[in-house]
């Protein structure tokens, strides 16, 4: 029966938003995004608490966000570690262990909606704010992102370059909105006029329409030394994505890994890392 109603839900939400859109466009475009930016999971687990408790740091307040920071003092330089959808910090445990072996100096945060952070929702311009406000405090040198972790880091680059920014790394990271949209429209199965309306929506919210956020191009002004990881069988991200982001961003390496999925958590991925940093 969960799993009946798991797939008949999508399409009931669909069907709805296909009507709503008939008689108040604007208002089914809203509660649409809504729907597609909750987070439903990421919270804190109990096997995680005992893990991040001695680092926590401060709390941020971000765009009427307070979000949990943690701190692992090393004295190399600043690295802030950026997580990805339904993520919070704990999934950065094996990286920073290899990063305060190296001694690096480590901040961390859980984005809105995630972990210790407050909030139900998150979409990229909501976490472009929490990452520019980390910089300008905590003035990293190196930035490390997860999926849309790392999404969030090209973007910010893009629309606040940091000459004091040295290095960036992506880690499985998506490229092209319109393309996570084309897959939140396949899974609801709403028609067109929603998608046109959702796009009308986020221009007028954020300045761009759908197809005009990607990461590829953002990476064409991209003046920052880049380390892309993927693997070229991710079922969450495509791979292309990393492709097509390296071939736009001229100071970039791709590392293509076949086997390792989406997270990337293994000791091989983890030692390039510190290797590019170090470098």
């Amino acid at each position: 029966m969960k799993k009946l109603l798991n797939k008949i839900a999508p399409l009931a939400y669909g069907q709805y938003f296909n009507v709503y859109t008939l008689v108040a466009p604007k208002k089914a475009a809203h509660r649409a995004f809504c729907l597609f930016c909750t987070v439903r999971k990421g919270r804190v687990q109990p096997q995680q608490e005992e893990y991040l408790k001695d680092a926590k740091h401060e709390v941020e307040e971000v765009a009427g966000h307070q979000l949990q920071s943690y701190h692992w003092p090393g004295d190399k330089e600043t690295v802030l570690l950026v997580h990805g959808w339904e993520s919070n910090t704990f999934r950065w445990r094996n990286l920073i262990k290899k990063l305060r072996e190296a001694n690096f100096n480590i901040i961390a945060f859980d984005a809105p909606s995630h972990g210790y952070s407050s909030g139900k929702l998150l979409y990229v311009p909501l976490y472009e704010q929490a990452v520019h406000h980390m910089v300008n405090k905590y003035n990293p040198k190196h930035l490390i992102g997860h999926s849309v972790g790392g999404m969030t880091l090209m973007y910010n680059e893009y629309k606040n370059p940091n000459p004091k920014v040295e290095k960036i790394i992506t880690i499985g990271s998506p490229s092209e909105f319109h393309e996570i949209m084309g897959h939140f429209q396949n899974i609801l199965k709403f028609n067109d006029r929603v998608m046109k309306s959702l796009d009308n929506y986020i221009l007028d919210r954020f300045g761009f329409q759908i197809r005009e956020f990607s990461t590829s191009k953002f990476a064409q002004s991209n003046t920052k030394k880049g380390l892309l990881f993927h693997d070229v069988h991710d079922a969450i991200a495509p791979y292309k994505a990393s492709k097509e982001v390296h071939a736009q961003w001229s100071g970039s390496t791709l590392v293509s890994t076949e086997g390792l999925g989406h997270s990337m958590h293994q000791d091989d991925v983890n030692n390039q890392i510190i290797d590019f940093l170090d470098a």
